[in-house]
């Protein structure tokens, strides 16, 4: 008897392992827009683990404030994603803000890309004599694309969220630059889009200009927490936009 009630244990903690090992990962990567500890600023990526079901999924949040496409494989943060991400894991990816510099070898050239998705590079030589080739934006995008793709996770991208700009009442969009080639890399790799910037100025478009202020403590580029919200929730609204995702089966059920 005994040996018995030893065996259903063991059986027991060994479903359970294989549950949490089972268990799919959110990832997330992009830069202080999505994880941002300076408070009063606040990233969207560490709010947008309320909406989802912790005990189905877990969340991944490995962006870095300040980081471009390029500077975030440049450092090896994209290689240490790689090295846990796996079969049936989600990456969601959100960069723009930190790409728009002339990419050359000054402080802040150090992160900038080329812009646009074709094959275009520049080739840099650093003050140590180090050379590095440097791509465009879309370029970075496909690489985190096809090598997440290549380790069986699923992609999703995600343009960069709105900055507290205004013209004529209208929040101005990215849709000419990063926003516009994020959209096309998902399209050319046939991966899941969500319209962040987009989703967001609308919902602060009807807030109105005085609404929005407060929600951007310090500059125009970083939120409160109360807008990294509104910036989840935004994301979340994408995703339910993407009805054949299966990301959405981890999100938390709403009466």
């Amino acid at each position: 008897m005994k040996q018995f009630k030893l065996f259903i244990l063991l059986a027991a903690i060994g479903l359970s392992f294989t549950l949490v090992q089972d268990k799919p990962t959110l990832y997330l990567i992009g830069d202080s827009t999505v994880r941002n500890t300076n408070r009063p600023q606040c990233g969207w990526g560490e709010i947008i683990g309320n909406y989802f079901d912790s005990t189905k999924i877990s969340l991944s949040n490995q962006a870095m404030a300040g980081r471009s496409t390029r500077t975030f494989i440049k450092e090896g943060r994209w290689d240490k994603v790689l090295s846990t991400i796996k079969q049936g894991d989600y990456l969601i990816m959100q960069f723009g803000h930190n790409d728009g510099s002339k990419p050359d070898t000054s402080k802040n050239g150090y992160r900038g890309v080329l812009n646009g998705t074709g094959e275009d590079s520049v080739n840099l030589i650093w003050p140590d004599g180090k050379p590095e080739t440097v791509h465009t934006y879309g370029f970075y995008l496909r690489k985190f694309v096809r090598e997440a793709k290549a380790k069986g996770a699923i992609p999703i991208i995600c343009s960069m969220i709105p900055r507290n700009d205004w013209k004529d009442g209208k929040v101005l969009r990215a849709d000419k630059s990063h926003g516009k080639w994020a959209a096309e890399v998902a399209k050319q790799e046939g991966v899941y889009f969500i319209d962040l910037n987009d989703i967001t100025a609308l919902k602060y478009e009807k807030m109105g200009q005085e609404k929005v202020a407060p929600l951007f403590p310090k500059e125009h580029t970083h939120t409160s927490v109360a807008g990294a919200t509104i910036n989840a929730e935004s994301v979340v609204d994408g995703l339910k936009k993407l009805t054949d995702c299966t990301l959405n089966n981890y999100l938390k059920t709403t009466n």
